[in-house]
């Protein structure tokens, strides 16, 4: 099918937007070795407007991600380690009472930075972990019945180890639907391992890296992304898929509505970042399993089977055909 029917074109210079959007890419990849869908579903994230959750065992570079990705586009950084002792006020804030001018003052906590990375965060416990809901959602916090906005841009970058892992809990549903992606690092090969152990022989490569955007430049790709054209076609796929996951025998909770307007915009995110003004159904399969597979909960029996949600997903694409397509005889 073709997606570049007659349409008006869109007022904004595509080329410009990816060239900053890949010179993020290429400073961050300075640090990642080897992980280039991962900084590039890093990036999606970021000019879609929407929170990343990486998940994956200790070691793998998670926080390093979460860092060179801030330090790469000048914006202010805060860095939350979660622990099980944490109270929601060590994130959000607290009102104290001022004796000098008898009032009571709002001393604003970590959440309020343009990225914040929030460190294995299910090692706190899901109380602590829902003080994040409305500073993620609305981008506001509310303390003692006063609202507080947060900074543009606002992104949490949070990192997990596997739930298996001692010592942690499994996020709640309704804070995983607030992840735009959720994404995996995974082990580096052999070569790449041994490129990591010589970059940081001498000093860690995230020290050497520095800005190659502004706030402003930031700004501007997330504004841009929202005029990247979506045929009518894709939508319909986009829809058809987040439907297939709340009618899938192995999963009991499929994605929401949210999944639809995950896909659509990061879809939007990912031909920017092609230098396309335009959505391929390709953008919509390669983003569908970090896009919809954590906001797809499976069932009892699905987990009989020794598979996860990635791979309903899966087994979604394949089964689900593109509106407009001639399916295969």
């Amino acid at each position: 099918m073709s997606t570049k029917t007659e349409r008006a074109k869109p007022d904004v210079d595509i080329d410009k937007a990816k060239q900053l959007a890949e010179k993020i890419v290429q400073n961050v990849e300075k640090v990642m070795v080897g992980k280039p869908e991962a900084v590039r579903l890093a990036v999606i994230a970021l000019i879609s407007q929407g929170h990343l959750l990486i998940e994956d065992a200790p070691g793998l570079g998670k926080t390093m991600l979460a860092r060179s990705l801030a330090k790469s586009i000048n914006c202010s950084f805060r860095r939350i380690q979660f622990t099980p002792d944490m109270l929601p006020g060590d994130i959000i804030g607290v009102t104290v009472y001022n004796q000098k001018t008898g009032d009571f003052e709002f001393h604003s906590g970590p959440i309020d930075a343009q990225v914040v990375l929030a460190d294995e965060i299910n090692r706190a416990t899901p109380r602590v972990q829902s003080a994040l809901l409305e500073a993620m959602e609305e981008r506001q916090l509310t303390v003692e019945g006063v609202t507080h906005k947060m900074p543009s841009p606002f992104h949490v970058l949070a990192t997990q180890n596997p739930i298996e892992y001692e010592g942690t809990f499994p996020l709640p549903e309704a804070q995983l639907d607030r992840f735009l992606l959720r994404i995996n690092i995974g082990y580096p090969s052999t070569e790449e391992e041994i490129a990591i152990i010589e970059k940081q022989q001498i000093i860690h490569p995230i020290e050497q890296i520095s800005p190659v955007v502004e706030v402003e430049d930031v700004l501007m790709l997330q504004e841009t992304v929202k005029k990247v054209y979506v045929d009518d076609l894709v939508k319909q796929y986009i829809v058809a898929l987040v439907e297939a996951t709340r009618r899938h025998p192995s999963i009991y909770l499929g994605a929401s509505p949210r999944g639809s307007l995950a896909l659509f915009r990061t879809a939007q995110a990912r031909a920017l970042l092609l230098g396309r003004d335009y959505v391929l159904p390709d953008d919509i399969k390669v983003l569908a399993e970090p896009a919809l597979a954590h906001r797809s909960l499976v069932s009892s029996a699905g987990q009989s089977q020794g598979k996860d949600s990635r791979t309903f997903i899966a087994e979604i694409l394949e089964s689900t055909p593109v509106p407009g397509t001639i399916p295969e005889r």
